[in-house]
């Protein structure tokens, strides 16, 4: 195919530059392998395009024909490869982001109209989650993970660190007394996570790796932490989520960690992820640094 599209390419430019050599010039080849491309292209087609001269070069009638139809290919494909090489680095087009639905919602927001404001030209769909998305098979530029990364292929950047956060409202623990144990959970009212396998509706990971599982009384089954945050304030039970959830509640005191007699799970990292490529568009990369500088002005709390 390169060869076939040099031939074109030679001749298009000798019919307009009048002759070999200055297309081969035009090209950064020499006048024989011009000549060899064009032969290779007449013999393709089976056609003569060209009259050669010692003077001059003049158009057949299949060579007029042929150059009304190639030139413009050739165009649109020199267009092609210009837009191409546009999006490595104009922040241009539209840029598809997945996150987290309780994530997304609470620290999302801002920093996607900051980010949109910075670049006019790019259109943003933030899709917000809480199942696994594939990139690829769905279209997303880019998406953003928490915890523990398996190993996918994809190109994955380390934002911030996770903590976890066991903590109820004030007033719920002075009703029913502050846990001291892993024990207690199997008999105070929990408020499970349906969507996590370590802070879900039958057990709670413990230990720093996540291997000590303590059964729990779980009173709320919810798909969203946020939702288990805001029954958590109101005194329906104790929460066992990360702390870029309960960080707010927690300063102002509306609700209160709790220390038992193990470490609570460090559940790994925020991430964002995207294809596995060598040249990723510009809008993602550009995403991703931007966010990578905000969430770590944000995160301390966390």
């Amino acid at each position: 195919m390169s060869d076939r599209l040099t031939g074109i390419e030679v001749f298009v430019k000798a019919s307009r530059l009048g002759s070999l050599s200055a297309a081969a010039r035009a090209m950064g080849m020499s006048p024989a392998m011009a000549a060899r491309h064009l032969n290779m292209l007449e013999d393709r087609l089976g056609v003569t395009l060209l009259q050669r001269t010692t003077r001059r070069l003049v158009l057949t009638e299949a060579g007029a024909d042929y150059l009304e139809r190639a030139e413009p290919l050739l165009t649109e494909l020199a267009e092609a490869e210009a837009g191409m090489a546009a999006r490595t680095v104009a922040v241009e087009g539209l840029l598809r982001i997945s996150a987290p639905a309780a994530f997304g919602a609470r620290h999302l927001a801002g920093l996607v109209t900051a980010f949109a404001r910075l670049h006019p030209a790019l259109t943003i769909e933030l899709g917000l989650n809480d199942r696994y998305v594939d990139l690829i098979e769905e279209g997303w530029d880019m998406a953003i993970r928490i915890g523990r990364l398996p190993d996918s292929g994809l190109i994955a950047r380390r934002l911030a660190p996770v903590r976890l956060s066991l903590c109820a409202s004030p007033a719920w623990l002075v009703a029913n007394g502050t846990p001291r144990s892993l024990a207690d959970l199997a008999r105070v009212d929990c408020l499970g996570y349906t969507l996590s396998p370590h802070t879900g509706v039958t057990h709670w990971s413990f230990g720093r790796d996540g291997g000590i599982r303590a059964p729990i009384r779980c009173v709320l089954r919810v798909n969203s932490g946020e939702m288990l945050v805001q029954a958590a304030i109101a005194g329906q039970g104790m929460v066992y989520l990360p702390r870029f959830l309960t960080a707010d509640a927690l300063d102002d005191g509306r609700l209160v960690a709790v220390t038992l007699d193990m470490p609570l799970m460090d559940p790994g990292a925020i991430h964002a992820v995207t294809h596995p490529s060598r040249r990723p568009a510009a809008k993602t990369r550009a995403w991703i640094d931007f966010l990578a500088r905000q969430v770590a002005a944000i995160s301390a709390p966390w």
